[in-house]
């Protein structure tokens, strides 16, 4: 197994997902659901490992994903321009892609996924409601919000299916590419609200570069003595390494 061969099983997993979730009319107008490779990649990461992977646990894997791809569709909708014809589809899609995914959960009859799932959707829909509440939140509060909203959904899908031996290396992973291309959207002049919320947290000796790329590479040097010590194969943790770009040890 090598890159090759993981890149194209999660491009076969996309073609699954988007099969779910396809709908003429709204792809006339907006774009395909968002699906996240590297989300994609750490769902997957137990079958990589040669864990046993029957029906059940593929279709759990890709109700998981319909779930990503509607939260990443809500958070497209833009707060100021909500009344044009794109932005009510976009409602409209991530509306549709929630009753897919409901559908999906009810269609398995496991009443621990339904369950696990539903909390970790409301785990993580209240961590993007703090983005409007006063209160001011901390540096630190917005790491972790930035870890609920890359693995709170494969957190409870490890759970299930015990494979919590894996949740280490999937929430360094997601942290941290995540943090990564926030740094790269920062220096390139772009962006985001999790830029303009760590700036408003800033001391004034402090910059956004210089926070991030400190915990950047304080998350490189944990994933880098984590997978010294792994149980994974090879294989997958070269293709770890050069995804996070790790320095080779």
């Amino acid at each position: 197994m090598d890159a090759t061969y993981i890149k194209k099983k999660i491009e076969q997993f996309k073609t699954t997902i988007n099969n779910q979730l396809h709908h003429s009319t709204l792809l006339k107008y907006i774009d395909d659901p968002i699906l996240n490779d590297e989300q994609l990649f750490y769902l997957l990461l137990p079958l990589f490992n040669g864990e046993q992977w029957d029906e059940d646990l593929n279709i759990s894997a890709v109700t998981v994903a319909m779930v990503h791809a509607s939260l990443n569709e809500h958070e497209k909708i833009d707060e100021y321009h909500a009344t044009s014809k794109e932005q009510q589809l976009t409602v409209l899609s991530g509306d549709y892609y929630s009753g897919r995914y409901y559908q999906a959960l009810a269609n398995t009859g496991n009443v621990l996924l339904i369950r696990e799932m539903s909390k970790g959707i409301a785990t993580r829909c209240e961590q993007q409601i703090k983005v409007y509440e006063k209160n001011k939140l901390t540096i630190q509060d917005w790491f972790d919000y930035i870890v609920s909203i890359e693995t709170e959904l494969i957190n409870k899908f490890y759970s299930i299916y015990e494979f919590d031996k894996y949740y280490t290396i999937m929430t360094n992973g997601l942290v941290l590419q995540r943090l990564q291309r926030e740094l790269l959207n920062y220096q390139n002049g772009q962006t985001s609200t999790f830029i303009k919320m760590i700036q408003s947290c800033l001391d004034s000796s402090d910059s956004f570069d210089k926070v991030i790329g400190q915990k950047v590479n304080k998350l490189k040097d944990q994933t880098n003595e984590f997978l010294q010590t792994s149980t994974l194969n090879d294989e997958l943790k070269l293709y770890i390494k050069n995804q996070l770009a790790l320095v080779q040890k």
